[in-house]
């Protein structure tokens, strides 16, 4: 492959990545009139489109798409292969790119890996709060974060967290002129307050087991927030009920902020994964990560 068709591979990959022209050109380092250029001369010389552009947003088209998954994946092996290389030196080099919920992103990856960074001025880490739970390859990154239940079989997984407790929770102002609720059901007479994520159209339901049984609700109210702590914000100000991770609220319980309820009804379930794909070409960086992150065996 010529220099030229190099520049263009690249230019057109992390447009294609970025959705952007600007963020593409700030992420290869150069103007994005040189991006603009490389593109075009690449769809002048295969003679098909290969992007779509609208005032918000460069996506690719059904060629472009087939593309951008074979071409990709190769830069990323030449990317493993330099740091390899790179890891040939002192200190482990290069950039780790993560995708991870909210919840995930600052309980365990932010707390595990914020004093890393200093012990290795050569490592980077991006972390992007995500919740379309896609394909990591495809999307760039070198690692995610599921729940341990998510994990495709294809991965390699590390447990990075422990078992993780749902609260449903409200203020002792909510409840001074109602009920506590005392099963599941008892919720359709209180006001909640409700998740719902892009890559699911609809709200997310409460899940609750006790001995065996299992209980999937739809619960109504006021508010809806796409982020766990906009609802914990609307519970601490008295607008409803929260079903949030208990670590997020443990605090706000034992000051008397917050009542815990259907604490009966609020079972364990499988704590947070670290994954990734089983590449020839480990890199030293992401073995740092991955070593940091590592939850200790019991």
């Amino acid at each position: 492959m010529s220099r030229k068709h190099f520049s263009q591979m690249l230019a057109f990959v992390n447009v294609a990545r970025e959705g952007s022209f600007t963020r593409a050109a700030a992420v290869l380092g150069v103007s994005s009139s040189a991006v603009s250029h490389a593109i075009r001369g690449l769809e002048a010389e295969v003679g098909v489109q290969l992007l779509t552009r609208t005032t918000r947003r460069v996506a690719t088209t059904e060629a472009g798409q087939r593309l951008f998954l074979s071409v990709s994946t190769r830069l990323e092996a030449i990317d493993a292969e330099l740091a390899a290389v790179a890891e040939l030196r002192d200190s482990p080099v290069g950039t780790v790119r993560i995708t991870a919920a909210e919840h995930a992103a600052n309980s365990v990856l932010w707390p595990k890996l914020r004093n890393v960074v200093d012990q290795y001025p050569g490592l980077h880490v991006e972390i992007t709060v995500d919740y379309t739970l896609g394909d990591i390859v495809s999307q760039g990154y070198d690692a995610g974060v599921r729940l341990g239940n998510q994990v495709a079989k294809d991965m390699i997984a590390v447990r990075i967290g422990p078992d993780l407790r749902i609260a449903v929770v409200g203020t002792p102002e909510y409840f001074a002129h109602r009920d506590i609720p005392i099963t599941p059901h008892d919720l359709a007479q209180h006001n909640c307050i409700n998740l719902r994520l892009s890559t699911h159209g609809g709200l997310l339901p409460w899940d609750f087991e006790k001995g065996g049984q299992q209980i999937k609700l739809r619960v109504t109210g006021q508010w809806v927030f796409n982020n766990s702590s906009s609802i914990v914000r609307a519970a601490l100000s008295g607008q409803g009920l929260a079903f949030v991770p208990e670590d997020r609220v443990l605090g706000d319980i034992a000051e008397g902020r917050l009542i815990r309820v259907l604490d009966d009804w609020c079972d364990y379930y499988p704590g947070y994964h670290l994954y990734y794909p089983n590449r020839k070409a480990f890199s030293r960086a992401l073995g740092v990560v991955v070593d940091a992150l590592r939850h200790p065996v019991s």
